[in-house]
């Protein structure tokens, strides 16, 4: 019987612990699509106990902030929301959660918490009731004292190269201009262009947020569709000019329904009085604006990542109360790959598609995703168009290895630009590790079944591009 998690955890065969060992663990990460504060960082942040870090809350004005793969597993346990996202004691929450997390065998949380706990603080017990004291007594004593686990200190010791936080269009971006302004934080933070909020045109808020902004490019308002791209290019020069490396699409689905300049004016026009609009009115709205965003990413060395076929907010009673991402989202039947690949050609066809990764939340989707890969590959670089790493509920170790092995199947695995942690939570570093075990074993099974030769020039190659320099070249390190 192996030991549990011990060095060689997922490494099955003696392949996969040297590619591991010896290629995959000293690399630098590249944490490309995230959600963590980058005021945070720049402030240096010291958390007080191991709930701030893991469980989070209610902030002051209502929100939540937090890790909602956690509350998910919570409430699957019995847990009240008091002790989830509410106000019980700190050491009371935390026991509610290891006495779930020794409930989550197969289940990746388990492996994280645990792998968290090894890696940042030394704590090298499985978290379980019984352990919950020691190891809360033990991690907030070095959470309060020890320099590498501050903020800035946690991002040191996991090897983090760059950060690419997620932002709104109308932000600031004060603390990234901080960041960049501090020689002592040697990790790239670059802000990422979220613009969700002016093309879900159909939902709730968007009226009011057209008018932020128009302020934030010193307009009074915007009356046109032209307008508005106008003003979304004016901000995405300005995330540029501070380092922004990528841009990133949360959509429902994808939509492709090219219409009138004049249409797309009616549409908006009919939002901003409040009326609701047709899918098609919608879907015409939104096309314009990727087209136009779409041109500018590539004009801009700006990646597009494409985030969909997430069923978001569907606990209406939980929504109301606690607002989104607080985990009541599961994943949606889109068949939106026509419209992705309509969208690429129609930016193709002017040679302004720009380099993009695709994700969906549906695993059925892989094999539709990855051949649509190789229909708009470029020379512009190895792996222009990506199939995005195993996203949300699929980052599971069996999740990752069917991503893997239908981007290995239907593409180019070893141009794979690999990991992200898509988190909230700082000490999610560690999946990165969790990931890049995964791989190597993958890889190790294939070159001791004899599908792959044991050539170690090649093996080093694929695994550090997939670690760490693949994404370096595509994110322009």
């Amino acid at each position: 019987m192996k030991a549990f998690m011990d060095k060689d955890f997922l490494l099955e065969t003696d392949t996969a612990k040297h590619l591991y060992h010896d290629f995959a663990a000293s690399m630098p990460l590249v944490d490309y699509h995230c959600h963590i504060s980058p005021r945070e960082i720049y402030e240096n942040r010291r958390f007080d106990n191991l709930v701030q870090v893991w469980l989070g809350g209610e902030n002051p004005d209502g929100t939540y902030f937090g890790d909602h793969y956690k509350w998910r597993l919570m409430r699957s346990n019995g847990v009240g929301e008091d002790y989830v996202t509410g106000n019980k004691p700190a050491f009371e929450r935390f026991l509610k959660f290891a006495e779930t997390l020794e409930m989550a065998v197969g289940n990746p949380m388990y492996h994280w918490c645990n792998l968290e706990l090894r890696q940042f603080f030394g704590y090298d017990r499985p978290l379980t009731p019984e352990t919950a004291r020691e190891c809360w007594d033990f991690c907030n004593e070095k959470l309060q004292k020890d320099p590498d686990l501050t903020v800035r200190g946690i991002i040191e010791k996991a090897n983090v190269a760059m950060i690419g936080t997620t932002d709104d269009p109308i932000d600031s971006l004060e603390w990234h201009e901080r960041i960049a302004g501090d020689p002592a934080i040697q990790v790239k933070v670059c802000p990422s262009f979220r613009p969700d909020k002016a093309i879900n045109i159909h939902k709730p808020g968007f009226a009011d947020y057209i008018a932020k902004l128009a302020e934030s490019v010193g307009k009074k308002e915007l009356k046109t569709a032209g307008e508005v791209c106008e003003a979304l290019v004016e901000r995405l020069e300005f995330f540029k000019r501070m380092g922004c490396r990528a841009s990133d699409h949360g959509l429902d689905y994808v939509p492709f329904r090219p219409c009138s300049r004049s249409e797309a004016d009616a549409a908006l026009q009919k939002a901003m009085a409040g009326q609701a609009l047709t899918a098609e009115e919608a879907e015409g709205y939104q096309t314009t604006v990727l087209l136009a965003l779409g041109r500018a990413y590539h004009r801009l060395g700006i990646v597009m990542q494409l985030h969909y076929s997430c069923l978001r907010n569907v606990n209406e009673r939980m929504y109301g109360k606690m607002g989104p991402d607080t985990g009541f989202d599961m994943i949606a039947q889109n068949t939106c790959g026509g419209a992705i690949a309509a969208l690429l050609s129609a930016l193709d066809s002017t040679g302004e598609c720009p380099k993009a990764i695709l994700y969906s939340l549906n695993p059925a989707d892989n094999e539709q995703l990855g051949t649509l890969l190789g229909c708009f590959q470029s020379d512009d670089l190895p792996g222009k168009i990506q199939h995005g790493s195993a996203w949300w509920f699929n980052d599971t170790k069996s999740g990752m290895e069917a991503q893997m092995k239908s981007l290995a199947n239907l593409g180019l695995l070893g141009n794979f630009v690999g990991m992200l942690t898509d988190s909230r939570s700082f000490l999610s570093y560690a999946r990165h590790d969790y990931f890049r075990r995964i791989l190597c074993n993958l890889l190790g099974n294939w070159v001791e079944n004899g599908e792959y030769p044991n050539h170690d020039a090649s093996l080093k190659r694929i695994v550090e591009g997939v670690c760490y320099t693949n994404a370096a070249r595509y994110f322009a390190l």
